[in-house]
């Protein structure tokens, strides 16, 4: 089961996420393997951490919701929130098999939040930009939730068309980089 995971930061927060920082990158390598996407998001400064994307096959609800919340950062106070839904891997691939690689181009998190009949189920013909793309579904993955996409676009208001704004209560927009230790 696939699942996307966003810690948002609180405000203030920066000290002890950089204090943290090798304890949460020590803690997701342990997810290594079940990782399907990583990385921070940044406030418009390109500079500020607002939160953590991280996009997981694991095998059960409970097994995610132990991931979100035993994370370090959570456990410390780093974040204010944690958005937590069951996702489907429309792409079959992991950000590292993102023809476009880590760097290059501005990457975007694309959150629409779903409001009545599911929008945006089929992959956009134009793939080559697209790092991640899935619907968020409730946990028994029977209802949709809105959708969640990574992507490398010119500016935020390009990211933001690959989705049918019409379709969503609201559409959030984030900076967002590749994450995890470089090779």
């Amino acid at each position: 089961m696939e699942f996307f995971c966003y810690h948002r930061d609180r405000p203030g927060s920066l000290p002890l996420r950089d204090e943290l920082l090798e304890n949460h990158w020590s803690y997701m390598d342990e997810y290594a393997a079940e990782m399907i996407a990583r990385g921070p998001t940044f406030a418009s400064d390109g500079d500020t951490p607002t939160g953590s994307v991280h996009i997981l096959d694991l095998p059960d609800p409970a097994a995610a919701r132990a991931f979100a919340f035993d994370e370090p950062n959570y456990q410390a106070g780093v974040y204010r929130d944690v958005l937590l839904r069951r996702w489907r891997n429309m792409l079959g691939r992991t950000m590292w098999d993102f023809p476009g690689g880590r760097d290059g181009g501005n990457r975007y998190l694309v959150l629409g939040l779903g409001a009545g009949q599911p929008a945006d189920l089929a992959v956009p013909h134009d793939r080559d930009d697209l790092i991640a793309y899935g619907p968020l579904l409730s946990d028994d993955g029977a209802t949709w939730l809105g959708t969640a996409v990574l992507i490398r676009a010119s500016d935020p208001d390009t990211a933001r068309a690959v989705l049918n704004p019409d379709r969503y209560a609201e559409v959030e927009v984030h900076d967002w980089q590749f994450g995890g230790r470089e090779s």
